[in-house]
């Protein structure tokens, strides 16, 4: 069966991905709506632990009403909700079984009530899965650990393809780059490198 995973090329996506190849034929999705090619950063790590890649094209609009909304909520919250849930919508309607994404049990934004599921579920003729739902950021951080060669550091240092860096962009479009600091606070950034093998410590 193939699953469509949205993917960032960070640690939760990437665990994620690991917890459900067992079950499934695997894609790693990056939704894009043509602003940066910063989905190249999700290709690449994709390419490194073996998945096939594609990115699926999301409405500009979309991103626009999320710009919106950021700047006039203050924070990224409700922003970045509405453009998961869009990208997931995409995600369902691609040929294919059943589609996740690497939100944790703490994680407070983004997240899928199980009424947003059952409705993306009813609606598309998909399972959704979210592998990571039981896990915390502590039991996150152990697995992959374990698994995975991680690069983290400052959201404005560290490269990945999330939703993150074309709504900062086009806030910086919109409002200038004293805007973007405003309304995303400085948080830590992960970015996989590679599987790690037996050798790796």
């Amino acid at each position: 069966m193939n699953l469509a995973l949205l993917y960032s090329g960070g640690k939760d996506s990437s665990l994620a991905a690991l917890l459900v190849k067992k079950f499934y034929d695997v894609r790693l999705i990056t939704g894009s709506f043509g602003i940066t090619d910063d989905w190249q950063h999700a290709a690449v790590a994709a390419e490194r632990l073996g998945y096939p890649f594609e990115t699926i094209e999301l409405d500009r609009d979309v991103a626009e009403t999320a710009v919106t909304t950021m700047l006039e909520d203050g924070y990224p919250r409700n922003g970045i909700q509405t453009v998961h849930e869009h990208a997931l919508e995409v995600a369902a309607q691609l040929d294919v079984a059943a589609v996740a994404d690497g939100t944790r049990r703490d994680d407070r934004v983004p997240t899928i009530s199980r009424a947003k599921a059952q409705s993306l579920e009813d609606r598309n003729n998909v399972d959704y899965l979210s592998p990571l739902s039981g896990f915390g950021h502590h039991a996150v951080d152990q697995l992959t650990a374990e698994r995975l060669s991680v690069n983290t550091g400052p959201s404005d240092e560290i490269s990945k393809s999330d939703y993150e860096t074309e709504l900062r962009a086009l806030i910086a479009n919109r409002a200038g780059s004293d805007a973007v600091t405003s309304v995303f606070p400085a948080h830590t950034q992960s970015y996989v490198n590679h599987l790690r093998s037996s050798d790796d410590e």
